[in-house]
C-alpha cells in the first residue's frame, strides 16, 4: 500500500475471487462457471464483422444487445441497462440507489459489503435464519434499499415471487434489488412483478446460464424510470462499458433460445444427480436452485474435505466463517467432471473414516 491511496481504501478488504488455476489439469469446480461451451450462434458472431471493427469505439446503447434482452423479456428497450458483468451494475445500483444505506443478508455475495465500503453506503448486513433460509420479515418496512440474491449465493436456496412481492409492497419508498444471477437453474424470477412495481430492479448475467462468464456481461431489468438512473450513472462513468465483441455474443446467446435451454437443463440434471449422491453418503445438502451445491460432510470438516479434493486436483469453494465453516460450494460440472469428483469424495470418506477407525484404538 502506497502513502498516496486515499484514507477511507486503506481499511478496504476486497472481494477474494475464487480460485483461477494457471497451466494446472484440474477439476474446477469453484467459481460457479457453466460447463459447457457458448453456443455455436455466439462463436459464429464473435467471428464475423464486428471483430474487424475492433479499432472503433463499441455502441454506448449497445442498442443491440439492449432490444435481444428486451424482446426476451417483453420489455422496452428503455427498461434495460447492460454492464460489464453484473458486478458492475451492482455497482451502478449502490453508487444510485445507496443514499440511506442497503440491507441485504449476512450470509451472501461476498461483493454486497464491499461495495458497502467502496461507495460509502451504509450497509446493514441481516442473519439468516438456522436452516439458511432469508426470513422475508427482515426485509419489510427496511426504510433503505434491499437488496437479496434469489437464489441466494453460497446456499443456493431461493425466495418465491410472491415473498418477494410482499417485500416490494411495503417498500414504496425505496428501490428493491433482485439480484437473479442463478435464476435459470430452476427458480422463477420476479420479472413479472416489473409492471406492478417501480421500485424493482431485477440484475442477471450471461456468466452462469449464458456461458459467457469470460464476456463479462451484466444487465438490469427495471421502470424506465430506474433504467434511466442506472444509466445516468453510466454514462457518467463509462459510456463504452461493453466491447463489441461482447455486445454481438451477448445478443446472439440471448437469442438462441434452443441451447440455453439445454445446457440449463443439462446442468439440473447433474446437480440433482450429485445431490442424491452426496445424502446417500452422509452429506447434509441445502436445497438448491442454483448451478452449484452448498454441502457439509458428515465424518470431516468442511476444511479438511475441501484440502483433501484440492490433493486430488479438485477445486470447491470454502470459507473460513464460522457459520458455514463446515461446508463448501460445490460448482456443478460436465457429468465427466461430477464422476470425478464423487469417486474423489468416495475415496476422501472412506480415508476419514479408516483413520477415525485408527485413532480409536
Amino acid at each position: 500500500m502506497s502513502r498516496f491511496l486515499h484514507s477511507k481504501y486503506k481499511e478496504l478488504a476486497p472481494y477474494v475471487p475464487g480460485e483461477q488455476p494457471k497451466g494446472q489439469p484440474l477439476v474446477k469446480l469453484n467459481t460457479n462457471e457453466n460447463p459447457y461451451p457458448p453456443s455455436p450462434k455466439v462463436i459464429e458472431a464473435v467471428r464475423g464483422a464486428e471483430a474487424q471493427n475492433l479499432r472503433l469505439y463499441s455502441d454506448p446503447e449497445a442498442r443491440q444487445l439492449v432490444n435481444a434482452i428486451a424482446g426476451y423479456y417483453r420489455l422496452l428497450p428503455e427498461q434495460v441497462v447492460v454492464g460489464n458483468g453484473s458486478d458492475e451494475i451492482l455497482a451502478f445500483c449502490y453508487m444510485a440507489f445507496g443514499e440511506d444505506g442497503i440491507r441485504y443478508p449476512e450470509i451472501s455475495y461476498g461483493f454486497y459489503p464491499v461495495f458497502s465500503k467502496t461507495f460509502s453506503v451504509e450497509g446493514q448486513a441481516i442473519p439468516l435464519r438456522e436452516d439458511f433460509s432469508i426470513d422475508i420479515r427482515d426485509y419489510q418496512h427496511a426504510g433503505k434499499t434491499v437488496l437479496i440474491a434469489n437464489p441466494n449465493a453460497p446456499t443456493g436456496m431461493c425466495l418465491h415471487p410472491a415473498q418477494i412481492e410482499d417485500i416490494l409492497k411495503t417498500n414504496r419508498e425505496h428501490p428493491v434489488i433482485i439480484d437473479e444471477a442463478y435464476v435459470d437453474f430452476g427458480a422463477e424470477s420476479c420479472v413479472s412483478l416489473l409492471p406492478r412495481y417501480d421500485n424493482l430492479v431485477v440484475v442477471q448475467t450471461f456468466s452462469k446460464s449464458r456461458n459467457l462468464a469470460g464476456g463479462r456481461l451484466g444487465f438490469a431489468l427495471a421502470s424506465k424510470e430506474l433504467a434511466g438512473d442506472l444509466n445516468k450513472i453510466k454514462f457518467s462513468f463509462n459510456p463504452y462499458n461493453v466491447n463489441r465483441l461482447s455486445i454481438a455474443a451477448g445478443a446472439a446467446a440471448m437469442e438462441d433460445i434452443a441451447y440455453f435451454t439445454q445446457c440449463t437443463r443439462r446442468v439440473v440434471a447433474t446437480r440433482q444427480l450429485t445431490e442424491e449422491r452426496l445424502l446417500a453418503l452422509g452429506f447434509t445438502v441445502l436445497a438448491s436452485k442454483a448451478n452449484f451445491l452448498f454441502a457439509k460432510p458428515g465424518n470431516i470438516s468442511g476444511s479438511e474435505y475441501f484440502q483433501r479434493l484440492r490433493q486430488r486436483d479438485i477445486l470447491v469453494r470454502h470459507w473460513d466463517i464460522p457459520k458455514i465453516a463446515d461446508y463448501v460450494r460445490i460448482t456443478i460440472g460436465s457429468e465427466e467432471e461430477m464422476e470425478r469428483f464423487y469417486q474423489a469424495t468416495k475415496e476422501i470418506l472412506q480415508q476419514a473414516q479408516q483413520e477415525g477407525a485408527g485413532d480409536a484404538i
